[in-house]
Parts: C-alpha cells; sequence; structure tokens
C-alpha cells in the first residue's frame, strides 16, 4: 500500500532540510500525541544509524515501532524504515530546490505486510483508502506549514 504527497514550501532547501531533520521537535509531537518515543542509538549527529523505538496504540492495540534511518543525503533526501509486529514500512522524503526560496517536499510512505494479522490490516486499510488518503494529505500539508514555520527561524 502507498501513499504520496507533494508541497512546495517557501524557503530554501538547506532550511527545510534543517527543519526536516530537527528529530527533537517531531520526537516532541509524537509524544504530545500520545505516542512513547525513545531515540536508542547513540550518534552525535544526524545520519544512517539513527533508530528509535516508538510505542502507539492503533485500532485500540498497543503496537510497538522500531524505526531506523536506512538513508541520510543532505539536503536532497532521507529515508525512514519501520517494522511493527508484522508490518514494514517506509518513509523517504524527497527535497528538491525550485528555487532560491522555493523547495518542493515529496513524502512517500510504502506498507507492506509480512503476518497474515497484518495483511487483514493492510486490507481493511484499502478499504478505507480514500479516507486515509485524504487524512495524509492533510497531515502532510500540516507538516508543510510547520516545516516552513521553523525554516524560517533556522535560515
Amino acid at each position: 500500500m502507498n501513499f504520496s504527497s507533494k508541497e512546495d514550501i517557501e524557503s530554501s532547501i538547506d532550511s527545510v532540510f534543517a527543519a526536516v531533520t530537527d528529530f527533537d521537535s517531531f520526537e516532541r509531537a509524537a509524544l504530545r500525541r500520545g505516542a512513547e518515543v525513545q531515540r536508542v542509538d547513540d550518534l552525535p549527529e544526524p545520519g544512517v544509524g539513527m533508530r528509535w523505538e516508538v510505542g502507539f496504540t492503533l485500532r485500540g492495540k498497543e503496537r510497538e515501532l522500531a524505526l531506523d534511518m536506512t538513508e541520510y543525503d543532505a539536503p536532497q533526501k532521507l529515508v525512514l524504515t519501520g517494522v511493527s509486529q508484522g508490518l514494514e514500512g517506509t518513509m523517504a522524503i524527497e527535497l528538491v530546490a525550485m528555487s532560491r526560496t522555493r523547495t518542493r517536499m515529496t513524502s512517500d510512505i510504502t506498507l507492506s505486510a509480512t503476518t497474515l494479522s497484518a495483511r487483514l490490516l493492510l486490507q481493511s486499510m484499502k478499504l478505507g483508502r480514500a479516507t486515509l488518503n485524504k487524512r495524509f494529505h492533510l497531515r502532510m500539508a500540516e507538516i508543510a506549514t510547520e516545516v516552513e514555520e521553523r525554516a524560517r527561524h533556522i535560515g
């Protein structure tokens, strides 16, 4: 199952990348939404090998997610890979400089199942795909707005 979104942000690619890789703020946002987030690597700077353990509730069940940074190419791309109880997912964020003060952010999420129960979950998600797609696009637009605000303060 795939989700994809493109958002244009009024800021330079370097400022947008700095805002997108402000992992502390994303960790705080997840905590505010009720998730438990713990960074478990000891890297001094952002890069491949960063790792988080996340606990959250989805459809009334407690879930655990192991999230790894698998690609980090500043300031163009970062890829996070996650595994959670039979589900595997990848989120890729790519940035393209449209001009010195405008950046296009493309976000792609791919989910796949490795167990029967995860396949059933994905199948039920596919039935509500239109609603999920709409929610994904709205959330990515919110994130783009937040990134634009952070980029203004960083850049």
